[in-house]
């Protein structure tokens, strides 16, 4: 007997989703408006997250597009910087509904910034062809757009739409009938549980792993954590994106903020509009690297930077962005203009980019890897959903194109949300849905007159790569990573710290990589791991030691599928990478773990 909601009708289904940034809050907006049951957990405040930090903007090819510029091309532009790793089904669908969840986006409230004749405002970003990049609020695009969202999802909450409950470290999921069921979670110093017909993860990444990061201190890769726990599968780990340039602050400023220094991206859009890398020298040094100098991928800008302190004798310096050349350019005051945040935060921190250098060195900024999805957000698990940089959907390759992330977390979100909806809660399976489904929802979410739940319909089916894994998956590992051989001549691991762990991985597992730092790396990480069990849930009260737990297990997993890909690949370098064909069959395939183990049980 299926349970009734008090108008006698048929109760809405829960969507448990865990996260506040662009892909839960957008998730949770447009399945409350469907008419479903949405609790929102987030373990801060709504606004921390990776997507109220993002600086850059959003990608997409817009009915009036810039002049020359069509979705063809900037599926062409994803592929290039994938390095020939993405899913291209997954690409196309990404760029061509774009222009779709742009739309919602604005219903919810989000205002992007127009030009001198009241369009769209469109930015050139590194390794885009053509202008295509929309902002909010010039370099404040993250926080623009998730302060809008986050007023709607308030307004749900007060309208009785939608639960929000912050402050609550998701610890476990539960399940039941061989579903994911719930979330246990820790709240104001008790555990408490919550049952769904679906959880729905939109944890964000995993910048604290490395000792300097982008990221908010809550990107603790809690997400992938508790699916790998789970039993779901993950993909694509050894892929991490540093950005190039980050703000390396002054040493009296470090010493004035102490552990509460927060890094300073300076954003691809600056590199966009002209700025330039220069070394200690006073020399500029990356079209020695590549082609298109300092617009080229991330990856490759990074790569150079390390590669030329390394060469300068210096691998733990940093080198210089010069923007004065774009003041120069546009006139007096362009810059405080164009990217208002920068210029406020390099100012306080004792820099006059107008007038001076900023120094930057790279810093972990975006997880390309995840736990594995389709195209609909549906992991490997039953009943449990994956939406942005938690996920890995195959649309990012093995290198992120610049502000494509927002964008994955906007239209993977919206298609989680159409899945969930379809699927029948005495299935344990969800079915796949046709291609119009998710291209009705997207309508849906661009335009108040259309409702949601009218667009759903798709035969029951299940998505091949879950039906037959051997068909894409070339590489599955069913047990526990091992932690690798002990090198003799690396003496004690010593105890574990989150310092101790973040130095460990910049080190060893950061820009540049081989086969030995990665081995060094595995049994240091194993040793830790023998004392701290991280594959179990901590029996504690305390969220950092959830937060730890998570951490060691994303490292272990991170090194483990870096030390399988010996070919250098995107984001992945490895100075003694082997020839293709002597690294492994096809190379550029995906590398997918799975634990296989039970779920958490009520």
């Amino acid at each position: 007997m299926s349970a009734e909601s008090p108008a006698g009708g048929p109760a809405p289904r829960r969507l448990i989703v865990v996260g506040s940034g662009i892909a839960g809050l957008y998730s949770a907006l447009l399945a409350a408006d469907a008419g479903a049951e949405v609790v929102l957990l987030t373990k801060g405040a709504l606004a921390d997250s990776n997507t109220y930090y993002a600086q850059g903007g959003i990608s997409a090819v817009l009915d009036v597009p810039a002049p020359g510029d069509t979705v063809a091309a900037h599926i062409t532009d994803t592929l290039k910087a994938g390095a020939g790793h993405c899913d291209e089904d997954a690409v196309r669908v990404l760029c061509t509904e774009a222009r779709l969840d742009i739309a919602g986006l604005e219903r919810f409230g989000v205002r992007f910034d127009m030009d001198d004749d009241g369009d769209p405002s469109l930015g050139l970003e590194a390794a885009h062809s053509a202008p295509r990049i929309l902002h909010a609020g010039g370099d404040a695009t993250g926080a623009g757009v998730a302060r809008a969202l986050i007023k709607t999802v308030l307004d749900a909450q007060a309208a009785g739409r939608m639960q929000v409950i912050g402050h609550a470290q998701v610890t476990s999921l539960s399940q039941s009938d061989g579903r994911v069921a719930g979330v246990n979670f820790l709240h104001a110093g008790r555990e408490l549980a919550i049952r769904g017909d679906a959880v729905l993860l939109a944890t964000g990444g995993a910048g604290q792993l490395f000792a300097r990061t982008t990221n908010p201190a809550v990107a603790t890769a809690d997400g992938l954590a508790l699916a790998w726990r789970a039993g779901a599968a993950v993909a694509d780990l050894e892929f991490f994106q540093f950005h190039p340039t980050c703000m390396v602050l002054p040493a009296d400023a470090l010493e004035a903020a102490g552990n509460g220094a927060e890094p300073l991206l300076i954003s691809e859009a600056v590199r966009g509009e002209g700025a330039i890398l220069l070394d200690a020298r006073g020399e500029r040094f990356m079209p020695a690297y590549h082609a298109d100098a300092e617009l080229a991928p991330r990856d490759v800008v990074s790569r150079s930077i390390a590669l030329h302190l390394a060469t300068l004798g210096d691998p733990n310096g940093h080198v210089f962005l010069d923007a004065m050349v774009v003041e120069a350019r546009h006139g007096k005051g362009y810059l405080a203009k164009r990217f208002p945040t920068i210029t406020q935060r390099t100012r306080e921190a004792g820099v006059d980019w107008t007038r001076e250098l900023v120094p930057v060195a790279p810093a972990a900024h975006y997880w390309m890897g995840g736990v594995l999805t389709d195209l609909y957000g549906r992991t490997s698990v039953p009943g449990l959903l994956a939406a942005g940089e938690v996920a890995c959907t195959g649309v990012q390759g093995a290198n992120r194109l610049a502000s494509n992330s927002l964008l994955e977390g906007l239209v993977f979100g919206r298609r989680a949300v159409a899945a969930f909806l379809a699927s029948s809660s005495a299935s344990p399976s969800a079915p796949a849905l046709s291609p119009r489904t998710g291209d009705r929802l997207a309508s849906s979410a661009a335009g108040p007159a259309a409702h949601a739940t009218t667009a759903l319909s798709g035969p029951p089916e299940l998505p091949v790569m879950f039906n037959d894994a051997s068909a894409s998956i070339s590489w599955q590992f069913e047990t526990v990573p091992a932690p690798g051989p002990i090198e003799v001549s690396f003496g004690e691991a010593g105890p574990f710290s989150r310092v101790a762990l973040r130095r460990l991985m910049t080190a060893n597992a950061g820009v540049l990589r081989d086969g030995g730092l990665l081995r060094e790396a595995g049994a240091v990480l194993g040793a830790w791991a023998s004392a701290d069990d991280p594959f179990t849930v901590p029996d504690s009260f305390d969220p950092r030691e959830h937060e730890d737990a998570n951490l060691l297990l994303a490292a272990q997993l991170l090194v483990h599928a870096a030390r399988e890909r010996r070919e250098s690949l995107g984001a992945h370098y490895r100075s003694d990478s082997v020839p293709a064909d002597a690294a492994v069959g096809d190379f550029d395939k995906r590398y997918t773990m799975s634990r296989k183990a039970s779920l958490v049980n009520d």
